[in-house]
């Protein structure tokens, strides 16, 4: 009875450990493929262009025209298709209002060190 319950245990950790291993190989993979001009998406759901791949545990990812943030390469999740982007840009360009003019006011900061 013991030795079929510890192959009943075994099993599906061993799977469950392979399923990971193979996981963990492919975004490595990924990772280290990045190129500049391709388009990812971080771990956080920010899309962006790869603009410098050159450094070993960074990345470089230009996120507007001329706005270059830097992000460890550990934080990219999945290359993004070309399609999905640009069915994302086509909505925006159908897509014009006239922003209204607003006067927004800026609070005074607060001092939380003062004593009163």
């Amino acid at each position: 009875m013991f030795p079929l319950l510890l192959v009943l245990l075994a099993v599906p950790l061993f799977l469950s450990a392979r399923k990971q291993k193979r996981a963990m190989a492919e975004q490595k993979n990924l990772q280290d493929s990045l190129a500049p001009g391709d388009k990812v998406m971080t771990t956080s759901g920010l899309y962006g262009t790869v603009a410098d791949a050159s450094h070993d545990t960074t990345i470089d990812i230009e996120i507007s025209e001329g706005v270059v943030t830097r992000w460890l390469r550990a934080a990219i999740r999945e290359k993004v298709a070309e399609t999905d982007e640009a069915v994302i840009e086509d909505k925006t360009d159908d897509v014009e209002e006239e922003v209204p003019a607003t006067t927004a006011q800026v609070a005074e900061p607060l001092d939380h060190g003062a004593k009163k």
